[in-house]
């Protein structure tokens, strides 16, 4: 898949909530039940974190729920990039890129949201085609503030930003032009999940979605 069509794809799914869960799944019987949550409260797209031996088999389990739209976060080689996309992902997401990333990303169907950190970082994905990209580590980097100061220089990109994005700091990236959703872990806590309040996930997913929608200008 191209990167102009990947970014296409993706900025198709981005657009239809405000935030990307990020989510760590050890248990894989919380699949399911993790991503029908988080459907019903209204966040259909789920990011699935490499982290765990879980989390290919997650990505397949949630893929099966309807309405969700379930990929994977930390892809870091291009092995993974065949193995999400057998697992049923609809789209795999990097904290950065290399130069094999990319060129496997050119050859798959499964769009790829590179990260980039630095002006010289969106600069290099935008000459491939990139025209929606990760802030990452989005806080880390300088945070809203830094990510606001792209937009002028460069208005043909779009970015997620994620890490230590919180319910707290979200808006002001929303609030952003060249913002289109942020990434955020704190829709799924761990010890929610672990006592299987799925209701109260659902819950907080659509408070989320109240209180951050309203706050999007892209």
């Amino acid at each position: 898949m191209s990167p102009e069509d990947a970014s296409a794809e993706l900025l198709e799914m981005a657009q239809l909530a405000p935030v990307i869960p990020v989510i760590v799944i050890h248990d894989l019987a919380h699949a399911k039940p993790l991503a029908r949550a988080l459907v019903a409260g209204g966040l259909p797209m789920l990011e699935v974190t490499l982290r765990s031996p879980a989390a290919l088999p997650a990505i397949a389990e949630m893929a099966q729920v309807p309405g969700a739209i379930a990929g994977a976060g930390t892809v870091l080689a291009p092995s993974q990039l065949e193995q999400v996309a057998q697992a049923g992902g609809r789209f795999a997401v990097s904290p950065g890129s290399t130069p094999k990333l990319l060129d496997n990303a050119a050859c798959q169907d499964l769009p790829l949201l590179p990260g980039a950190a630095t002006a010289s970082e969106a600069m290099a994905l935008l000459e491939r085609g990139y025209c929606l990209q990760k802030f990452f580590p989005a806080e880390a980097s300088g945070g809203a503030q830094a990510l606001g100061s792209f937009a002028a220089p460069l208005p043909q990109i779009q970015f997620c930003p994620t890490g230590g994005v919180s319910l707290d700091n979200a808006p002001a990236y929303l609030r952003l032009s060249n913002v289109t959703c942020v990434g955020g872990s704190w829709v799924a806590p761990k010890d929610l999940m672990a006592a299987g309040e799925w209701d109260q996930i659902a819950e907080l997913a659509a408070k989320t979605v109240a209180l951050l929608a309203p706050q999007r200008t892209a």
